[in-house]
């Protein structure tokens, strides 16, 4: 089977690998960094620059929405093409690629003349966010022993915090005009260009395109010792292995039984938009401003927000493994819907008034602590751990476009709802999303906790991928010492 390689692959070199990360490794989690920083940083500006945007274009909300959604839908492009870039032209010529979108249309949109032309401008720039989330991660993992592996893939979505953070701190200064602010993301754009130039291209990639002595070479780079040789022959049966596979890529995923995978990993990443993260962190200070926040307040509020999510994704990291995937997003996603209902009644019974600012700003907070800390963990991390080798590419590649279409379609409604029906009842509805989240993944979401890649898949072979089915195989028990 595909992953019982990758299964043996995760503990064979424990005792093998060198206690030390080189220096290309390190400057590949740097990559990794800026690559998940800027992501965050693109996509979390625009929060406090449609207040500065709507004077200067005198745009409606209308407009704003295309504006934030014009990312988003670039991102989706993104993501499909990510996928099929990295397998084309390989991991390292893509991410160069990504890095000089991410210059361009990060320049493009800094001096654009109109709202078309902006949003335009930041559909190029969606696009290298969505190659990013698509190929970054996977870059760092095949390049990574597997002593280090884990912390090294999530510097890119801790990064994402950070960028997020940093964006809602140059808007909240109201220092500089939007254009400075946007612009500004070009320089670490360029940075990354610059430390993409010298690391390897992937091993994984190059025995892919039958490049052995390449493969050899490049593996040698990022390693102070260890078997090599041991460590390739295992590569080269991985792919032995995934050849042999009768469907693969995105024509495997219509096989039945990996359908529930493909059900849990899109069902995840829709929720986790569904659940109402991106309508707080994009609209918080336009819903305050509406309602006579001022916008130094508003985007005070924002700062706090985006502290909250980085602080609560760092304790989920944390504990997750302790905890559970499955238990932890059952016990957080209740707290997030009940401070959106309650958020809701304030808004409804007329309580928006500087009299109960502090019970507005108090319901965001905690919807925060349980959304970042519990469902939005599981977007990207479902996606490595539920797909079967053969079909891995296509499969986090589906919910990666999943989660940003999800993603564009809530940025190009809220404002739109609001008008329609009013803040309070729109955020009733975000709660409602929180309800079916929580049922979904009561009844789809099996714990995956100290179940091996072999274990997943044998359980969807099985017809056993639900709650409870997924056994924990001797072999797995073995490895880890029970």
């Amino acid at each position: 089977m595909a992953s019982r390689t990758t299964s043996t692959e995760a503990h064979a070199h424990d005792g093998t690998e060198a206690s030390r990360l080189n220096h290309l490794l390190v400057l590949t989690a740097l990559a990794s960094a800026i690559s998940g920083f800027l992501y965050g940083y693109d996509t979390g500006i625009v929060s406090g620059a449609l207040l500065q945007i709507r004077r200067d274009f005198d745009t409606g909300s209308g407009m704003e929405q295309v504006i934030a959604a014009s990312i988003l839908f670039g991102a989706v492009l993104g993501a499909l093409a990510g996928s099929q870039l990295s397998e084309r032209w390989g991991r390292h010529k893509t991410i160069l690629l990504i890095a000089a979108v991410f210059v361009v249309g990060t320049l493009a949109s800094s001096v654009a003349p109109s709202a078309t032309t902006l949003s335009l401008a930041r559909i190029v720039l969606g696009f290298a966010v969505g190659a990013a989330t698509q190929t970054v991660p996977m870059f760092v993992a095949e390049l990574s022993p597997a002593k280090y592996r884990g912390r090294l893939v999530l510097t890119f979505q801790v990064a994402i915090g950070v960028g997020i953070l940093v964006a809602t701190i140059v808007g909240a200064s109201q220092q500089f005009s939007w254009r400075i602010s946007v612009g500004m993301a070009a320089v670490p754009a360029a940075v990354l260009l610059a430390l993409m130039i010298p690391l390897p291209e992937s091993p994984r990639w190059l025995v892919k395109m039958d490049r052995i002595d390449d493969a050899r070479s490049n593996l040698a780079r990022v390693r102070t010792g260890g078997d090599l040789e041991a460590e390739l022959r295992e590569i080269q049966d991985v792919e032995q292995q995934e050849r042999k596979a009768p469907r693969r890529g995105f024509d495997g995923l219509r096989q039945a039984w990996v359908r529930p995978a493909l059900v849990v990993g899109v069902g995840i990443a829709i929720f986790t938009q569904l659940s109402g993260i991106e309508m707080i962190i994009y609209y918080t200070p336009t819903i305050l401003t509406d309602v006579g926040f001022t916008e130094s307040a508003a985007l005070n509020a924002s700062v706090a927000l985006a502290v909250t999510y980085l602080v609560m994704m760092l304790i989920g990291f944390a504990i997750i493994d302790r905890v559970g995937r499955r238990r932890l997003t059952l016990v957080m996603i209740p707290g997030a819907a009940v401070a959106l209902a309650v958020l809701g009644t304030v808004f409804v019974v007329g309580g928006d008034n500087a009299d109960t600012a502090w019970l507005l700003i108090t319901c965001l907070i905690v919807f925060m602590v349980f959304n970042a800390g519990g469902l939005q963990l599981m977007g990207w991390l479902t996606g490595s751990e539920v797909y079967p080798l053969p079909v891995r590419g296509a499969g986090t590649a589906v919910q990666s476009a999943s989660l940003w279409g999800t993603n564009m379609l809530i940025t190009l409604t809220l404002l739109t709802m609001i008008n329609a029906i009013g803040v309070g009842p729109s955020m009733w509805v975000y709660a409602l999303f929180n309800v079916a989240a929580w049922i979904f993944v009561f009844k789809k979401f099996p714990e995956l906790n100290g179940r091996s890649l072999e274990d997943i898949e044998t359980a969807l072979r099985n017809d056993d991928f639900r709650p409870g089915g997924v056994e924990v195989s001797a072999d797995t028990k073995a490895a880890a010492g029970v």
